[in-house]
This record gives C-alpha cells, structure tokens and sequence, in this order.
C-alpha cells in the first residue's frame, strides 16, 4: 500500500486529572483512568471512525497511558482490521514525579507566560522535548510506509499537546504557529488526508487564540 490514506489523531477522551488536579498527589500522571464522559466521548468518536475507516485496515499507535488505552478500546474498531501498538514517544509532556496542586498551577501559569514550546517542567519536559521524541517516531513511521502491505489508515491516540506538535513537526510550522494553537477536545480528532500528489492536508483546522507573527519574533 505504501503511504497511507489518511492519518488520525484523536486526543483520548476526558480523564480523571481533566476533572480533578488534586488526583496528582495521589496517582501517578500515567496510570488516570477515564471519566464516565470519557468513555462517552471515545465512544461517540469510535462511530465516527467506524464510518471513516468503513472495511479498511487500519493501523493503530497508542500512548502507553491508561488512559489512551482505555479510549483505542473503547472506540469499538474492528479487531479483524485494526492493529494496535504501544508507542512511547506519543506520551503526554512528562511531569516526572508527584505534584503537588499549588506546584501544578504556579508551573501552568508560568509556561503560559514563557511559551508552551520551551518551557520545561521542573524534573520534566519541556514541548521542545516533545517535539523531538515526535519526530523519531515520525522517522519509524516514515519507514513503515515503505512496506508494501501498510494499511491505508493510521491511527494515532495520543494527547492534546502531542498532536498539536505532531502537526507542527509534520506540516513545518514555526514555533510561534504552534504558540498560537489550542488543544483539541477531549475525543476531538484531526485527519491528515492525502491529496492525488502525494501531500497531506488537515481536514481542519487547530483553533487559534492569537495571530503569529513573522518567524524569529519579527526582530532584525
């Protein structure tokens, strides 16, 4: 098959951290589970796909998180045509310890002072960091088209901030076009879909809450 189709990204549907920053003192980042809205959202995104994908394979990477596991199962795709592999490098941004709630917000607001990309957490990551382990997997990905019977979806259930960057690295935005893009939904997704010469486009767009300016920040 060669290059696929098309790829989807869908951010795993809402946890229990999305409703309860406190729960961070007690269970670790990666082992949240989802909420009953949650399994709701991934459900009704999993009709979605059913009807995209329709009788196609597909071929699934997913978070090693709980809780984008929990939401590639409970999207109901056919077990007959979709493969499914854990993959690392689609993780959430590290936190890389316990928090403490004060920590969590003090931290939050500083990033969004001094910019989501290069910000990095204490004992954490930064989204730099993100961007990178990104584009390694891109390059696997790159050499799995290569195989003549790859499937002609591929799946990626990963994070909010991951899929902005994946875009980013993908598509070769700058730093500050990242800056300006919201997060998706809990369950929301995103398709790149291949055009007849082989480029890929964005069924749609990342909301913005802000303009971007010219590379470099527009300096001499």
């Amino acid at each position: 098959m060669g290059r696929p189709r098309r790829i989807v990204l869908i951010r795993h549907g809402e946890s229990q951290g999305n409703q309860d920053d406190t729960i961070y003192e007690r269970v670790p980042d990666h082992a949240l589970e989802l909420t009953a809205d949650g399994l709701r959202q991934a459900r009704q995104t999993g009709e979605l796909l059913r009807g995209v994908f329709g009788e196609e394979r597909v071929q699934a990477y997913v978070s090693p998180y709980r809780r984008t596991w929990d939401t590639f199962r409970a999207l109901g795709l056919d077990p007959g045509l979709t493969r499914a592999r854990e993959e690392p490098r689609l993780r959430e941004q590290d936190w890389g310890n316990w928090q403490d709630p004060e920590d969590i917000q003090r931290q939050r607001k500083a990033r969004d002072s001094y910019g989501h990309f290069f910000y990095r957490f204490a004992m954490g990551e930064s989204g730099a960091d993100v961007y990178d382990r990104v584009g390694s997997f891109l390059e696997t990905l790159y050499r799995a088209f290569k195989q003549p019977d790859f499937p002609p979806n591929v799946l990626l259930v990963t994070h909010g901030l991951t899929m902005r960057l994946f875009c980013t690295r993908w598509f070769h935005w700058t730093v500050e076009e990242f800056e300006m893009l919201s997060n998706p939904a809990n369950g929301e997704t995103r398709m790149l879909i291949a055009e007849k010469e082989g480029r890929y486009v964005l069924d749609r767009p990342f909301e913005r809450w802000g303009t971007p300016g010219p590379p470099g920040g527009g300096g001499p």
